[in-house]
């Protein structure tokens, strides 16, 4: 805030200085016009300083009238504006007088405001100057809390989809580690505990507002199926295929695991022999094509997509990943469920190709 101040305040005198420099500027090409001696230029000089002096009250009485009604403020921009313009007239023709006509003084004392309109024309440009800069500074300050104001709430949805899979995640696994005690068997029970823990303290040291590499994504997803591998032992085929240079594509941190749980779900978990889950990853053009696809039984079609119910757990999943797409992407991302050939469910994700810098690069 202070710095905003401090901004403001620097932006003011030097605005402040160059108007009045200006206002010298095109009196003295006036004057070239005119056959005058080069006594004229203190008087244009002193007229400016003057000037420069007279409105800087202006600005402390327009801050305190700034919130006032507008017919308020306008009358006492107007009388401030007059009597500044009467005063700065005076003291203008007693300089004239005095430096350029060597000590000439009126006999009609109304002689010394005979230009105020001009002067208080003037006046009046310096105050509408002033209101109108203060007025586009405060516009851009109201946009730029409103884009702060966004900003937050965006970051914050993206922290509450993200955050929204770890209790689902952690319900399953905590059961399935559960059951195990229950059976005796530790050393299995065990073996999910740590690679469990290694999965939470990837998910909680990764900013969900920031985007991670797919070798990063990968590391998780890899960390993920370790846990289901311990549950389903042979049951579960995990093959992962990248094309090479996919490895340092930025991806949203955890976008894979739903994906991976509902096929663990429906794919592996549902039949007697388990299943197999791909995940696949390569570059389109400019964008970056994520493939997560399972062999189990596969879901209904309606008009040639796979149909998931909304209140299916695999339906929250979905939706997550398409708000969370969506957040980070806009509309330049496509999220498509289909038939896994011979059998199961296919779904890929494009979203457009974004390359992690190497330290070369950065310098």
């Amino acid at each position: 805030m202070n710095k905003l101040f401090e901004d403001r305040n620097r932006q003011f005198w030097i605005l402040h200085t160059l108007g009045w420099l200006g206002f010298a500027i095109v009196n003295y090409l006036s004057s070239l016009m005119l056959d005058t001696r080069d006594a004229f230029l203190i008087v244009i000089s002193l007229d400016a300083y003057v000037g420069w002096l007279l409105t800087i009250p202006l600005r402390y009485l327009y801050r305190k009238v700034w919130f006032w009604d507008p017919w308020k403020m306008i009358l006492v921009v107007l009388g401030v504006a007059l009597f500044i313009a009467m005063l700065w007239t005076v003291i203008r023709n007693f300089n004239y007088w005095e430096i350029y006509r060597h000590g000439y003084r009126p006999s009609d004392w109304l002689l010394y405001i005979k230009d105020t309109p001009a002067a208080f024309y003037v006046m009046l440009s310096w105050s509408g100057l002033y209101f109108g800069i203060k007025y586009y500074q405060t516009l851009q300050l109201e946009k730029q809390k409103l884009l702060t104001a966004m900003n937050k709430a965006h970051e914050a949805q993206l922290k509450m989809l993200r955050y929204q899979l770890n209790p689902h995640f952690l319900f399953n696994t905590l059961n399935a580690i559960s059951t195990l005690v229950l059976i005796n068997d530790n050393d299995t029970a065990n073996k999910m505990v740590s690679r469990l823990s290694d999965f939470l303290r990837y998910s909680l040291y990764k900013d969900p507002i920031n985007k991670v590499m797919l070798e990063q994504e990968i590391y998780a997803a890899r960390l993920y199926l370790e846990i289901e591998k311990v549950r389903f032992s042979e049951r579960l085929t995990i093959t992962i295929d990248l094309e090479p240079g996919t490895e340092k594509a930025l991806v949203p941190s955890l976008i894979l695991q739903p994906l991976i749980e509902n096929a663990i779900k429906y794919a592996v978990a549902s039949q007697v022999n388990g299943g197999e889950i791909a995940i696949k990853a390569k570059i389109f053009g400019h964008d970056l094509l994520l493939e997560v696809a399972d062999n189990g039984p596969g879901m209904s079609l309606i008009d040639g997509a796979v149909k998931i119910p909304d209140n299916s757990d695999s339906g929250v999943g979905l939706v997550n990943t398409r708000e969370r797409l969506a957040a980070l992407y806009d509309n330049d991302f496509a999220l498509v469920l289909t038939h896994n050939e011979p059998r199961g469910v296919k779904v890929n994700i494009r979203i457009p190709l974004q390359l992690e810098k190497t330290e070369s690069e950065h310098a």
